[in-house]
């Protein structure tokens, strides 16, 4: 039985955040020189998430001084140099984990079925690995051979092989001893696999949510196997986790190591029982707590999110040339320019992005249709121009762009229908009850202008709809366009059911946009309230109820 996490973490009571922590922690951020017994032993946990295939430096979107600035982050070569200088720091006394989402989101990624990677994890200083929603994406035995290739311990309390007799994918918790102080490790992936990703994916694989056997388990790593600290290493996003910090259900756990939404945690959010953090996305960042133990017992905490400036730490020689070796069969075709763009390309905000509406112009200039539509996440590293000469825009930026390559498909919808599926994926993103979230960004579209209030009641956020400059008409039909989820019933729209008249094309969404883009670069995409919230303003990243966290 697979059982869905809002659904349970709401049936188990769960408690608002805001509450003092029943586990007060001195010298956390705001402390960086609160007094430590000389009896103490140091323990460092590096963290990254979410690296989607990113194999090399690329530049990263950052907001500050309420602008968009851009920098060069990541690679998988400079990321080992961090890990080797970190380690030295506290010769071993480092524990490094991956969250998930590490073999899906870029071209080689794709191409290889993750193949690429396993050569390259294994000579890592990875200790531990937990899979994420994105590692289905080749199929369950594509995603067993790759991870096991890892040679790494891999973890997940909630997956399990769908043949009646529940038997467990990967070992559900993990234990590693330092100096005396036990750690103990739980991973959970998101039980909404089947429903987020497309339903082909994940066959053959059951997920359960957070339910009586996440309970025991806990019970059982914390008591029978007396672990000193307990970190459940999650993925299923921001808004779940900080919600289930403060659920009874984890009293006896330190840490949610969270994954999946790409937020940046710079200070480890605080619920009733445990502290949650998210190290990004991309390979960009790396989170490090620094935690002191006295007695078995945690006495201080310091918790920096890391940049991974390559210019900092230049690439380790060995994973540099594994990296290279990996790119070698996919480079040429990858690294061909199909377009240029005279704008930045970035999909980072929750509501409009210049990346998505790109992309929903191609469909919309291909298929005639009245209204092209686009999955919300926030996937792609930017496309930015320089020295005011117009960005290339390779094939490898099109898979980050869109990280599987689908049919497009079409049909018939009613504007009431398209209203009432817009409310729905409205509540999907800003729902105030976390648990109710469904990613965090809304859907993307060509060929509409939403007005809306994201505060509003479920079902009453829509202020107007126009199509064409008129507004939309409750009893009228009008042509969409999507891509195919392999695994949806054949009148459903990215979420939207009951479409009239779908037809399936005998063309793919990348060849759409090279096509588009061939026809029409320099291309200059720009933000155009397409989607408008006032309440959330042009530039709106993620919010995260009953916190006073900001992306950043």
């Amino acid at each position: 039985m697979t059982f869905k996490l809002s659904s349970m973490l709401l049936g188990l009571g769960i408690i608002t955040l805001g509450l003092t922590s029943c586990n007060s922690i001195s010298g956390s951020n705001g402390d960086k020189e609160a007094a430590v017994p000389t009896d103490t032993t140091k323990i460092t946990i590096l963290q990254t998430a979410d690296i989607h295939g990113q194999l090399d430096p690329h530049p990263e979107l950052f907001w500050e001084n309420d602008s968009i600035i851009f920098r060069d982050r990541g690679g998988l070569a400079h990321i080992q140099t961090l890990f080797k200088e970190e380690k030295a720091k506290n010769p071993g006394n480092t524990v490094i984990i991956d969250g998930g989402d590490l073999i899906q989101g870029s071209g080689y990624a794709a191409l290889s079925e993750g193949a690429i990677f396993p050569d390259i994890i294994k000579n890592m200083d990875y200790d531990l690995i937990v899979p994420g929603n994105w590692e289905v994406v080749y199929g369950k035995e594509v995603m067993m051979n790759v991870m096991q290739g890892f040679e790494k311990p891999i973890i997940a309390q909630n997956m399990f092989h769908d043949d009646g007799e529940k038997k467990e994918l990967f070992p559900p918790y993990w234990i590693k001893e330092i100096d005396g102080v036990k750690l103990g490790f739980i991973g959970i992936n998101d039980p909404d696999v089947p429903v987020r990703q497309n339903p082909i994916f994940s066959e053959g694989i059951d997920f359960s949510g957070i339910d009586d056997s996440v309970k025991d388990l806990i019970k059982k790593v914390k008591h029978e196997e007396g672990v000193d600290a307990l970190f459940l290493v999650t993925h299923f996003g921001i808004f779940k986790q900080v919600e289930l910090a403060s659920n009874p259900i984890v009293k006896d756990v330190d840490y949610i190591l969270g994954n999946d939404t790409h937020e940046r945690v710079r200070e480890p959010i605080q619920g009733k029982y445990a502290r949650v953090t998210e190290p990004g996305a991309f390979g960009s960042f790396v989170g490090k707590m620094d935690l002191y133990f006295v007695d078995g017992k945690i006495v201080k905490e310091d918790y920096e999110l890391m940049d991974v400036d390559p210019e900092k730490y230049p690439a380790d020689p060995q994973i540099a040339e594994l990296v290279d070796k990996a790119k070698e069969p996919y480079e040429e075709h990858l690294e061909t320019v199909v377009g240029y763009t005279t704008t930045p390309i970035y999909r980072y905000l929750t509501v409009e992005n210049p990346m998505d509406n790109m992309i929903t112009d191609a469909a919309r200039w291909k298929t005639g249709a009245d209204i092209s539509i686009s999955n919300g996440f926030r996937f792609g590293n930017p496309i930015v121009p320089e020295d005011g000469k117009p960005a290339p825009i390779t094939r490898a930026n099109l898979w980050n762009l869109l990280p599987v390559n689908e049919k497009v498909k079409t049909g018939k919808a009613t504007g009431k229908q398209i209203k009432e599926w817009l409310e729905s994926e409205m509540h999907n993103a800003f729902a105030q009850v976390a648990t109710e979230r469904f990613g965090g960004w809304l859907v993307r579209f060509s060929g509409m202008e939403v007005d809306f209030n994201s505060q509003g009641k479920k079902g009453e956020r829509i202020n107007s709809v126009k199509v064409n400059g008129e507004e939309m008409k409750d009893d009228e039909y009008y042509t969409i366009s999507a891509c195919v989820r392999p695994g949806d019933p054949l009148d459903n729209l990215c979420r939207m059911p009951n479409v009239k008249d779908v037809e399936v094309k005998d063309y793919y969404i990348h060849d759409v946009v090279e096509e588009y883009l061939r026809e029409n670069s320099p291309v200059s995409p720009k933000l155009e309230k397409r989607a408008y919230c006032e309440h959330l303003g042009p530039n709106s990243f993620s919010t995260v109820p009953g916190t006073d966290y900001e992306f950043h």
